[in-house]
């Protein structure tokens, strides 16, 4: 594979951050280009003395014109390069996977080196997640070094629906097996010994929400003896934790029908475990807010209520009407908690902050005259290491009503 090589000039403010590590240049910030370049090309870029400051990858079509692979040193972007950073991601996570899990998330886009790039692995099988065109054409190589590095079956593409609306993949669509063996529907992985189905091809994100590991342990900690409900439970990865760990009940809730019946296969895979098996299950499909809302008519109580809803503000622009959306939840949330009961709230939006978000927990509760301690606010799992701000994205707030 060829690739052209462009000198590029970007303005000072572009420069200062590219020294302090930051990997991405806007499109506004590149003062030229040594010529036109396609998705994928060598981006060399050089301060105003024509000394070296960075190099990555070329997307043409995006906001983020450079996805920045090395700062600082110059360096030769072939396939011993990938490979050094494949491993050295994989060393990092090596010693920290837990027992019994072999779902994890292997590259974490521009925090492991790899802007725009996700790599997930589920057991035998590998997710390959693009969030620009500038990997297309180095997808057959990079193919070619997860299959020599780890022991998998084969290799799933997922792509972002910018990249889905785009016209230069090619031969790729989303979902596609691109190396191995063909899928014949949802594959199994395990979790700190719970099994999970995860359709590679259609399900939300890669299959699976591995970023919220830690959290569903800490939740099967407090579960013992309560009556739980998982609020955007997808496809139970809360509701099986809370399960194993004793509950009484578990009540989950999900606008996806498909989701809905893949509780009730996760429960099936799990029927071994004693706790999994004769805990009390409910599988709502429906509206979150409108579903909180009838149970709230029906002064319903849980003593432990997890929410854990997409991100409402995938722009700037939102932000005001995610934190609306935010309150509305937490108001309901309340609602629906028992006296000394635990409300665990989560958001995945980074454009609001943890700090933001425990201050409306705080202020949506003293509106409600509901007295609350949040005992502990959490974040990503050892998987999502955070090296830039804006990778930082998931909090998830552990409140107890007083």
């Amino acid at each position: 594979m060829v690739r052209k090589s462009i000198a590029v000039r970007v303005t000072k403010d572009a420069l200062r951050n590219i020294r302090k590590g930051h990997p991405w240049v806007f499109e506004n910030s590149i003062v030229s280009m040594s010529q036109e370049g396609e998705p994928g090309d060598i981006a060399v870029i050089f301060d105003e003395r024509k000394r070296f400051a960075a190099v990555g990858l070329l997307d043409p079509f995006s906001m983020i014109k450079i996805k920045i692979l090395q700062h600082g040193k110059p360096a030769n972007i072939n396939e011993e390069w990938f490979k050094e950073k494949i491993n050295d991601a994989l060393m990092m996570r090596k010693d920290l996977v837990p027992p019994q899990t072999d779902g994890y998330r292997l590259i974490y886009g521009e925090n492991d080196g790899f802007p725009g790039l996700i790599v997930d692995i589920y057991g035998d099988s590998v997710v390959i997640k693009i969030y620009s065109l500038c990997w297309i054409d180095y997808l057959e190589m990079l193919s070619g070094l997860f299959a020599e590095i780890l022991n998998i079956k084969r290799i799933v593409l997922r792509m972002s629906r910018q990249v889905k609306r785009a016209e230069f993949l090619q031969e790729f669509k989303d979902g596609m097996v691109i190396y191995g063996q063909e899928l014949n529907g949802p594959v199994v992985f395990c979790e700190n010994g719970i099994y999970f189905y995860s359709d590679l091809q259609r399900g939300q994100k890669t299959g699976f929400f591995l970023d919220q590991r830690d959290n569903r342990s800490r939740v099967e900690k407090l579960a013992q003896g309560k009556n739980v409900l998982n609020v955007f439970s997808y496809s139970g990865g809360f509701s099986l934790y809370a399960a194993r760990g004793g509950a009484e009940s578990v009540t989950s809730i999900d606008i996806s029908p498909y989701a809905v019946e893949a509780i009730a296969q996760n429960i099936n895979l799990n029927s071994e475990n004693e706790k999994i098996s004769k805990c009390r299950y409910i599988n709502l499909t429906g509206d979150a807010f409108e579903t909180m809302d009838t149970l709230i008519k029906n002064r319903e109580k849980f003593e432990l209520v997890i929410i854990d809803p997409p991100s409402f503000a995938n722009s700037q622009k939102h932000r005001d009407k995610a934190l609306n959306a935010y309150a509305k939840l937490i108001r309901s949330g309340l609602k629906l908690v028992a006296k000394n009961g635990i409300l665990v709230m989560a958001s995945c939006s980074s454009r609001i902050t943890a700090e933001e978000f425990a201050d409306l927990i705080v202020k949506t509760a003293k509106k409600e005259n509901c007295k609350l301690e949040l005992f502990e606010m959490t974040g990503h799992a050892f998987d999502h290491p955070v090296k830039i701000p804006e990778a930082k994205y998931l909090k998830c707030a552990y409140c107890k009503i007083l």
